[in-house]
């Protein structure tokens, strides 16, 4: 359980990274950065990829569309949306309605999953769910505040940014189940194989994407240089260091935690990814979080650390249907 916890720490602080990164390259368009960063996964995992070969080798033609699957939405967009959602509101905002899906996951897979990984009781989970919606409401509370004083705020702007930051709740939370199902049916399969072949899995929809972007660019942004913008070997360090440490090394790690906890509690245990992505925004603006910032994040502490106690309970067969 706890070695499940502490892989899932590591994913988390490795996820936080991505959201940083749109606010960094403000200039630039979210598909791009979403495209870029695959690109760069993509790249790395042909790498990786001799490492683990048989791995690989094993996977048959049904796990490769599974992969791709994953790719294209818990990936590709996902991030396009999230990209989008953080530039137009700003890292809190969207940081803070992702922070919702250690809630949503949790309910889906308790609902979804209860005869496969037990059930985690609902009179035990009460508090930790509570104590999450909590603390992400404290925190929303605080962005919000902080939105309406500020001078000139294109409150539209913000509410689209919302909206797109749903959409990605959505993806993540079809991802995580999706993946888990996988894993939990190869349990014997390396999650690093498969963190690689999904990797491998996102080049060719990246390669598509950036060359229909470069065609599209003249159009959809005059003057903007493609193929790298106005800004390359930032764009391209960027992209690489997300490519590596978010998506291929926070992939493996949260594949590991998978393997090794109940879905239910491993999508709670995604709060870890908000309060990274919660650290690195108020230290890219040199501010210290408001007091009921510092609340909800100890909420959300909380809600984490009452969840690690909750053993999951194992539901009764279903017997068998006896006519009168």
């Amino acid at each position: 359980m706890w070695i499940g916890t502490l892989y899932a720490l590591a994913a988390g602080l490795m996820w936080g990274l991505v959201f940083i990164n749109p606010v960094l390259l403000a200039e630039y368009p979210p598909v791009l950065l979403s495209v870029g960063r695959y690109l760069a996964f993509g790249t790395l995992a042909l790498g990786l990829a001799w490492f683990d070969r048989a791995t690989l080798r094993r996977l048959t033609r049904a796990d490769w569309i599974e992969a791709l699957k994953l790719t294209a939405i818990g990936n590709l967009l996902y991030y396009s949306c999230l990209a989008a959602a953080i530039q137009r509101a700003g890292a809190p905002l969207p940081t803070m309605i992702i922070g919702t899906l250690p809630v949503v996951i949790a309910i889906a897979a308790n609902l979804r999953d209860a005869h496969r990984d037990g059930q985690l009781p609902w009179a035990q989970l009460a508090p930790s769910l509570l104590l999450l919606s909590a603390g992400i409401a404290c925190v929303n509370r605080a962005e919000w505040e902080a939105l309406r004083a500020a001078p000139g705020a294109d409150l539209l702007r913000y509410a689209s940014g919302a909206l797109l930051a749903l959409v990605s709740v959505a993806c993540w939370t079809w991802y995580p189940l999706r993946n888990a199902d996988w894993l939990r049916r190869h349990p014997d399969r390396s999650p690093r194989g498969w963190a690689t072949a999904q990797g491998l899995a996102t080049l060719p929809l990246a390669l598509a994407g950036y060359a229909l972007l470069w065609l599209a660019m003249p159009q959809l942004r005059a003057g903007f240089e493609m193929p790298f913008g106005p800004r390359p070997w930032f764009f391209v360090a960027m992209m690489v260091t997300i490519g590596l440490c978010a998506s291929w090394l926070g992939t493996l790690c949260w594949n590991a935690a998978s393997q090794r906890l109940p879905t239910a509690l491993a999508g709670q245990l995604i709060v870890f990814e908000t309060l990274a992505a919660l650290a690195y925004a108020y230290l890219l603006r040199g501010q210290w979080p408001p007091a009921l910032t510092l609340l909800g994040v100890a909420l959300l502490v909380a809600g984490v650390l009452w969840a690690t106690r909750i053993q999951p309970r194992a539901l009764p067969a279903a017997g068998p249907v006896t006519g009168a």
